[in-house]
């Protein structure tokens, strides 16, 4: 395994933690407390058996005659992607793409912590950690890890290469679900310098959207010193209260600002939800595959940069296999009731250390159809901005609908950095 000689490093950390602290009188943590495993995905022939039970059984609501996803998920692409997770989807071939990855886990704060962590063979390869969000995994990934570990196997050069690592979140797909209150965005920071620090990264980029890149600016917020570079395609700000750093922005960029604004005050009823009691939403989405696909197809096609609008094909910008990825790690490790909790822990768990201005170098993707959009001389106002792009198209699951876009604006941001 290409990892070996790293968990052979991370041992040999541990003993000179060990040996540090018996020097000092301080205990040294237990050995399981900074143990890390090997992993792999297996999943129950048992589960697989029991999901097409389930979606043999479906039993579909009524939709109005001529609607389309005005009311939500549209029954008839719902209806398609359902015959073809049972048809078509392969699930064991998509297994085999993520353990084709360095998969492990290791405790931190009450939580088996599960990431993939597949290093470059460049010895000045930046260690990147990219962070995922709700309703995404680490299957968001798969396509750009390659590139970025081993970036000549794949027309790029030798000088872009990054070691990755890509955790699941808390309550997330292949991690372990929190039993306790509290794992909001800032707490799930921490626990991810934590990560690091244990796989030995004194210094490391971070990337990342949705709750990665408010994990992320929290991890900022804490850690500065540690990080090389922090890139985001979402990145938020609130507007200046100084009036004239407030009207110093852009008016198309004011313009665009206003008009997803005005787009996401029909695309809020989740959080609402999620934030206020995800536990009755758990039981019908945890019995029923029908109702989380539904759940999270629609927030694909609702945060995507369809071509035809509204009522645009999902399949112009994601393959049935990537979603159905998605959608099944959260089926097969009955996450999704979890996952949903840090709507709820964000509304109510105060913060720690407010957000101050981000002295970490920052690159910006923007994203036409991302859900939340702040103009340049806002986002200049809390962050150290170095790099500004904005894409000719793509939406809120930018790695996954946009690969090549997003490695790109990756790789020109960190060139800075090097």
């Amino acid at each position: 395994m290409k990892s070996a000689p790293h968990l052979r490093h991370v041992l040999r950390l541990f003993a000179l933690f060990t040996l540090t602290a018996l020097a000092s009188g301080q205990a040294a943590p237990a050995e399981n407390e900074m143990q890390i495993v090997p992993f792999q995905v297996d999943i129950p022939q048992a589960a697989l058996d029991d999901l097409q039970n389930r979606l043999a059984n479906t039993r579909l609501p009524d939709q109005i005659p001529g609607a389309s996803w005005e009311y939500g998920a549209e029954r008839g692409y719902v209806e398609e992607l359902l015959r073809y997770w049972v048809n078509e989807f392969d699930w064991r071939a998509q297994e085999a793409r993520i353990n084709a990855f360095d998969q492990f886990t290791t405790p931190i704060d009450g939580v088996d912590m599960h990431f993939i962590h597949q290093r470059s063979t460049d010895p000045d390869a930046i260690p990147l950690m990219i962070v995922h969000g709700w309703p995404g995994s680490i299957s968001e990934f798969l396509d750009i890890i390659p590139p970025l570990t081993d970036p000549a196997a794949h027309g790029g050069e030798t000088e872009d290469s990054f070691h990755i690592i890509a955790p699941s979140l808390p309550g997330f797909g292949f991690s372990g679900i929190p039993e306790a209150r509290g794992y909001n965005p800032e707490r799930i920071a921490h626990m991810l310098a934590v990560l690091m620090e244990r796989l030995g990264y004194e210094s490391y980029a971070i990337a990342g959207g949705d709750w990665g890149a408010i994990i992320n600016r929290h991890l900022a917020n804490h850690y500065p010193e540690r990080l090389i570079g922090l890139h985001s395609n979402m990145i938020i700000v609130a507007p200046p209260e100084d009036e004239d750093q407030r009207n110093s922005a852009n008016p198309e960029e004011l313009a665009l600002t206003s008009a997803r604004a005005a787009y996401m005050r029909n695309e809020t009823g989740y959080q609402a939800i999620q934030g206020t009691k995800p536990q009755t939403l758990g039981y019908g989405l945890t019995d029923s595959p029908a109702g989380v696909a539904a759940w999270i197809v629609e927030k694909f096609h609702g945060w995507s940069d369809l071509p035809q609008g509204a009522d645009g094909d999902l399949d112009d910008n994601f393959s049935k296999d990537d979603l159905l990825t998605n959608i099944s790690i959260y089926w097969f490790t009955g996450t999704i009731t979890s996952s949903t909790r840090i709507y709820y822990e964000n509304r109510n768990v105060p913060a720690e250390k407010p957000i101050e201005y981000i002295d970490v170098p920052t690159g910006a993707a923007i994203f036409p159809a991302e859900i939340y959009m702040a103009p340049r001389a806002w986002v200049e106002t809390a962050y150290d901005l170095r790099h500004w792009t904005v894409m000719p198209r793509g939406g809120h699951f930018a790695a996954l609908e946009q690969p090549e876009l997003y490695l790109n604006d990756l790789r020109e941001f960190f060139r800075l950095l090097r």
